[in-house]
């Protein structure tokens, strides 16, 4: 049998190692897989921002030649940009930039320069907007290419006057590099019916001729009548325009993503670092998993998050090469378990059997110190009896009473009469079996079901008949009983004082080994006693379960 046991357990543990390694070798797959998938979107995140700044750095190859046609010829701007630009057809060449534009320098406090401009370039009055500054120096939208409605809304418009627009141009004012605005409206948006964000792109157009603006009379000296106006700023190069472009934020990732919003979950473009910078661009749902690149807007940096969401694709494969690994180590479990199960029902059988001869020996054992007790009970009884009788027939009447009282607590205890069972009376009882008053019964309402009852009764039971053999229930002392209500549990108390000795309780008799094991099995409780001077002390301790409540 032992050899048996062993071999059963060396094969378990065989089995459930077995399935422990293919568990792991089913997660190094799908782990491998994983990692495999996450390396292959990030690469085609790297290509999508690698796309992105292409494109970019194209829009900005198309305002640096806008830049170099103005320069070569600054009164024939208006014609040899449009031909330019009717040439080079940006919009399918670098589509997502919203036109080419020209902002020219002016004095806010004489705008006839710019909108000299502006009748030349349209061939009508356009008024320079907003009508106050707080600048002295303005920059005028005098030309935007290809024309269409919604962009001529923004002629006029000085962009200087507004500060994220005025930030960026001195940026590229000082630089002499290509510069990006932060987030704004654009002027055109007014004109639009579904508004988006955008921003802009600045180059400066250095002036030939260092005249300072703002230094000039109004209308400037007579031989500078037909002259651009030229802007300084303390320590830069005199500029005399901004060649720029504005981008429609939702237009230009659109053009420049395509088709590839399709295989993407969801995208997230912001213009700086951290989810704080102002969003510029989204689509669809991020996951968890989303891949983070850079983006190289003129001299900002952006970042776009991008996640594929492939999850079959990702875990597919692997997901079914773990599932069916554990589904192997959940056989080598069952066997396992069914070779313990086994092993525990011969086992429990065994303890079983063991239990049954222990119960069997408590049982007799209780029987003959139940007998012992009732006949010794009987004996003090009658004897109390004898002392109280001042007859025969008196004896005969009270003696019989108790005895059918003691009797039908004893049928009481053994089939289960009622219920529930009040602490009280059962205190009260017991004593009054043994001729004692209740004079000093003290205690809450406390009801007790039916196993309790019995566990308490028998307990009583034992106290009482040691205290008619040895102690104050024989008339050599006093007693005093009470029980309460202590932090969630029943506390009983059995004081005995004024004994002519002092109790010994060395040891555990079999009486005294019952009552522990009814308290501590029946109650879930625990006690105690202690011989005091002349005196004994018991406690009892058990859970308030009270079943009327």
């Amino acid at each position: 049998m032992l050899g048996s046991a062993w071999a059963d357990r060396l094969m378990a543990l065989s089995v459930r190692v077995i399935g422990f390694v293919i568990v792991l070798a089913a997660l190094a797959g799908a782990a491998g897989s994983f990692f495999y998938n996450q390396s292959q979107e990030a690469d085609q995140a790297a290509r999508i921002a690698l796309q992105m700044n292409t494109r970019l750095r194209d829009h900005v190859g198309v305002l640096e030649g806008v830049r170099a046609m103005y320069q070569s010829d600054t009164a024939a701007s208006g014609p040899g940009i449009r031909a330019y630009l009717t040439a080079l057809r940006p919009q399918e060449n670098a589509p997502g930039m919203e036109g080419v534009g020209i902002a020219a320098a002016m004095r806010r406090d004489d705008p006839a320069t710019a909108e000299a401009q502006l009748r030349a370039n349209y061939g009508r009055d356009i008024k320079i907007w907003p009508a106050t500054s707080s600048q002295k120096v303005g920059f005028a939208v005098v030309l935007v290419e290809p024309y269409t409605p919604r962009r001529n809304v923004a002629l006029g418009f000085d962009m200087y006057s507004e500060k994220t627009r005025r930030e960026a141009m001195r940026r590229a004012w000082q630089t002499g590099r290509p510069a990006a605005s932060g987030i704004v409206h654009l002027a055109q948006e007014r004109a639009a019916s579904v508004k988006q964000p955008g921003f802009l792109i600045y180059i400066p157009v250095y002036a030939r001729r260092a005249i300072e603006a703002p230094m000039l009379p109004p209308g400037g000296p007579p031989s500078e009548a037909d002259a651009p106006v030229i802007a300084t700023l303390p320590g830069q190069r005199p500029v005399e325009a901004f060649i720029y472009a504005p981008f429609r934020t939702d237009d230009m990732m659109r053009a420049i993503l395509g088709e590839q919003l399709n295989s993407i979950d969801g995208v997230e473009v912001r213009a700086g670092e951290g989810p704080s910078a102002p969003l510029v661009f989204r689509h669809g749902t991020l996951g968890w998993d989303a891949h983070e690149q850079k983006l190289r807007v003129a001299d900002r940096e952006w970042t776009i998050r991008i996640s594929y969401g492939r999850f079959l694709d990702r875990l597919g494969r692997p997901l079914g090469i773990f599932l069916f690994g554990v589904a192997l180590a959940l056989l080598a479990m069952q066997i396992h378990r069914l070779q313990h199960r086994r092993l525990d029902v011969a086992q429990a059988l065994a303890d079983e059997q063991k239990r049954h001869a222990e119960d069997r020996e408590l049982m007799i054992g209780e029987m003959a110190h139940r007998m012992k007790n009732a006949f010794a009970r009987i004996g003090a009884l009658a004897r109390i009896t004898i002392r109280e009788s001042a007859d025969l027939q008196e004896f005969e009447a009270k003696f019989d009473g108790r005895m059918r009282a003691l009797s039908d607590a004893k049928q009481m205890l053994v089939t289960g009469a009622v219920d529930i069972f009040d602490l009280g009376k059962i205190v009260r009882r017991e004593l009054d079996l043994a001729g004692r008053g209740s004079d000093d019964i003290t205690g809450p309402d406390v009801r007790l079901d039916d196993e309790a009852a019995q566990a308490l009764s028998l307990a009583l039971h034992e106290f009482v008949t040691n205290s008619i053999k040895y102690g104050a229930l024989a008339g050599k002392g006093e007693l005093a009983v009470g029980w309460r209500r202590v932090e969630g549990d029943i506390e009983l108390s059995w004081i005995e004082s004024n004994l002519p000795e002092t109790p010994r309780i060395d040891g555990e008799s079999f009486g005294t080994q019952f009552i522990r094991t009814l308290i501590e099995r029946q109650l879930k409780g625990s006690w105690s006693r202690a011989a005091t001077d002349h005196g004994l002390a018991i406690t009892i301790r058990w859970p308030d379960r009270d079943v009327g409540a």
